[in-house]
Parts: C-alpha cells; structure tokens; sequence
C-alpha cells in the first residue's frame, strides 16, 4: 500500500490514497493467486461488497 500511495506515476498514482478494504491470508502463493483471479472475474459490485463487510 506504500509504495501505491508513494508513487507519482503509473494507473495506481490517480487513486490516492488507496484504503485496504480486505484481505484474506494463504499458505500457497499458488492459492492465493487462484482467488484473486477468482475476485477478479466477478462483475457484480453488489457480490464484492458483500464479501468486504462480511468480515
């Protein structure tokens, strides 16, 4: 997240401040990058709203 909010270039600098909103934690790189593909194909604003405040 620093080094987002640090940064005066790129698509990450028109944003600021970025805000972590969620996160989930895994043993597996592997497993972890299938869930933020997972995440990533979800189209319906309403579902990831849903999972940022059930936790």
């Amino acid at each position: 997240m620093s080094r987002h909010n640090s940064s005066n270039k790129g698509f990450t600098s028109t944003g600021k401040p970025w805000q972590l909103k969620y996160f989930e934690t895994f043993e597996q790189r592997s497993d972890a990058l299938h869930r933020e593909i997972q995440l990533k194909k979800w189209k319906s604003r309403d579902a990831i709203l849903n999972l940022i405040e059930e936790k």
